[in-house]
């Protein structure tokens, strides 16, 4: 176990490559996925929970997980950094594709004159593997497929107007709420899917969780959060929502027929967003929801429903 006479430093800059095209679908930047789609694992691995300094979450590919230190603390997660907030709260993720272990580091906290301390402590851990099948996926509009020349300036103002909002990095703590689920509605769709499109056509994995229910069904917040984004009308997703929970933990609420919150509001934790449809690459009415840390990757919404704070609060 880390040490627990911890402090924190500087937040590392070292980057992880995003795994795959842009998520949401913007064929702009396309990579070949591996054609796998997610099916849950009947044992995910224990839950690290602690009620003086540790993490919270499953050591699993594609898991959220939360970490108490002292204030000022580096963490480092294989690729990905945080640095603790005021309160000594941070968040992590781990990969879709993640390998079979990861180095945890634990670094102290930046001294008085800002020089900042070597690495406090390191742990292995190990992660447990995933299994993802091949889904193919029939009748969404052939335009939001195989797009047409013409659209590539919408399409590209609109990556670029994601690609902002997803770097909002909010200093409030609407993760600290826990989640609940945005909507009702039957699960069409989880987290690392492959799919296949009518065409032939293979697009990147899925990032999200889907509920289908009917067109106007009401879409919540699941945590509180800042919105960096609120869209009506975009190529891909139609009505299009970005909450930023904090630390850059962003929610994309994808194919809304109706939008009511705007750029800039703080919404609480149930509050109503927005309404169910199928606009963009749909193949009918319903949710999607992905969650992306720091602009880096998208992790399991799954991961973050599951979440259990009460032994860091």
């Amino acid at each position: 176990m880390i040490s627990l006479a911890l402090a924190f430093a500087l937040q590392s800059t070292t980057a992880l490559v995003d795994e795959g095209a842009d998520p949401i679908g913007d064929l702009i930047a396309q990579n070949a996925p591996e054609a796998r789609e997610a099916v849950a694992p009947a044992d995910v691995g224990p839950f690290i929970t602690s009620n003086d300094v540790g993490c919270t979450g499953r050591r699993e590919e594609g898991a959220f997980l939360v970490c108490l230190y002292p204030p000022r603390t580096a963490l480092q997660l294989g690729g990905m950094s945080a640095v603790a907030d005021s309160d000594g709260f941070a968040v992590l993720a781990i990969p879709r594709s993640a390998p079979e272990s990861l180095i945890f580091s634990v670094t102290a906290p930046v001294g008085e004159y800002g020089d900042v301390l070597g690495i406090e402590d390191t742990e292995t851990w190990a992660i447990t593997q995933r299994e993802y099948n091949l889904q193919h996926v029939d009748g969404v509009p052939q335009a939001t497929v195989t797009p047409d020349p013409s659209t590539l300036p919408r399409r590209q103002r609109e990556y670029a107007q994601k690609q902002a909002a997803f770097n909002s990095v909010w200093d409030g703590q609407g993760f600290l709420d826990g989640f609940i689920s945005p909507a009702e509605g039957i699960t069409t769709g989880v987290y690392g899917s492959a799919r296949v499109y009518n065409n032939g056509h293979e697009g990147s994995p899925h990032w999200g969780l889907d509920w289908a229910n009917e067109v106007g069904t009401p879409v919540y917040a699941p945590a509180g959060g800042l919105v960096t984004l609120a869209e009506p009308d975009m190529y891909y997703e139609g009505g299009l929502i970005f909450i930023d929970h904090g630390q850059g933990l962003v929610s994309a609420f994808l194919h809304l027929s109706g939008v009511d919150v705007s750029e800039g509001d703080i919404v609480e934790q149930g509050q109503l967003i927005g309404a169910m449809g199928a606009g963009g690459r749909a193949t009918g009415s319903h949710l999607d929801w992905r969650v992306k840390l720091r602009n880096q990757f998208y992790a399991d919404p799954q991961s973050l429903l599951d979440l259990d704070l009460s032994g860091l609060r």
